[in-house]
């Protein structure tokens, strides 16, 4: 069974290089209606739950505040994400559940099929099942990532990834665990963006590092998101990393370089000799729980003291 509708050869050869749109009919499997949502939830792990909260004003990225679901059953977590506002975030989801093991590799045969020569590995499928007007701040992921709309509708403005919207040094620190994906936001870079409108059968992709933020619309919305390497997309993130630390243990002034020519297949010697030798220090944020869900007042948020 075909997936993506609209595959074209111009399509499959941008495909993990350029900012592409399809359709695809995913959104019609009864997994992902509201009894297989709170069947996933029940069975997803609980201490692997990413449940937040968030502010309304989209420059304010520091309101991002993390939460815990408690004992709460699946039927009560799809109750608070509908009527409250917050991101259940399932990373994973094809580690811990056969049946999206299994959907993650129908996604990348198809994918394989069309793309000639495509190779994915580090493949993370997770589940989003976010609330009405909910939205994720701008930041960037290391990874390639392509995002299936199931449920609901949401508007994705994805930027260039170049001054003044990213610059080397940001995609150093964020590489380098120094910094979280999330960083500060101007709303005047939306006139260089490209906005999609994701409605249920739609999905895109995008350049590996451009920034992006999301925004839902006011009804519950549930979608996959994937992230996975390709061989071109591990070595840009260690060039990346060994431009990071040859900045700083040496004083240079790298660049990113394309391709597999000598300087970058050196500056992957370099990364993987810095990470055996553990010459860069992440300081991974690790964002404190700060509120819970209410079982009995679904979207209710019980608040918790810092400590």
């Amino acid at each position: 069974m075909t997936l993506i509708t609209d595959w074209t050869p111009e399509k499959a050869k941008a495909f993990g290089r350029e900012n592409l749109a399809f359709r695809h009919g995913l959104h019609e499997r009864p997994m992902f209606d509201d009894e297989g949502l709170a069947r996933l939830l029940d069975l997803y792990p609980r201490d692997q739950l990413g449940v937040f909260t968030m502010g309304e004003d989209p420059k304010a990225w520091t309101t991002w505040r993390k939460g815990a679901a408690g004992n709460l059953t699946g039927d009560q977590l799809l109750d608070a994400a509908k009527s409250g506002r917050i991101w259940l975030n399932l990373r994973h989801t094809n580690d811990h559940l056969p049946d999206y093991a299994a959907l993650g590799d129908e996604i990348f045969a198809e994918k394989a099929a069309h793309v000639p020569g495509l190779r994915a590995f580090k493949r993370d499928l997770g589940m989003l099942i976010s609330s009405a007007d909910a939205q994720v701040f701008y930041h960037l992921d290391v990874p390639l990532v392509s995002l299936w709309q199931l449920r609901g509708q949401k508007k994705v403005w994805v930027y260039p990834v170049a001054d003044p919207y990213v610059g080397e040094l940001d995609l150093e620190k964020i590489v380098l665990r120094e910094t979280a994906e999330q960083f500060a936001f101007d709303p005047a870079w939306d006139k260089g963006a490209t906005a999609y409108d994701l409605t249920p059968g739609t999905m895109v992709t995008w350049k590996q590092n451009a920034p992006h933020r999301i925004e839902n619309g006011p009804m519950l919305n549930v979608s996959l998101s994937i992230e996975f390497m390709t061989p071109p997309a591990l070595l840009r993130a260690n060039i990346i990393y060994a431009n990071g630390v040859l900045r700083r243990r040496l004083g240079a002034r790298p660049r990113i370089q394309s391709g597999f020519g000598p300087v970058a297949l050196g500056k992957l010697a370099v990364a993987r000799g810095a990470k055996a030798l553990n010459l860069q220090t992440p300081h991974v944020r690790h964002l404190p729980v700060t509120f819970g869900l209410d079982a009995g007042r679904p979207g209710v948020l019980v608040e918790q003291p810092r400590a």
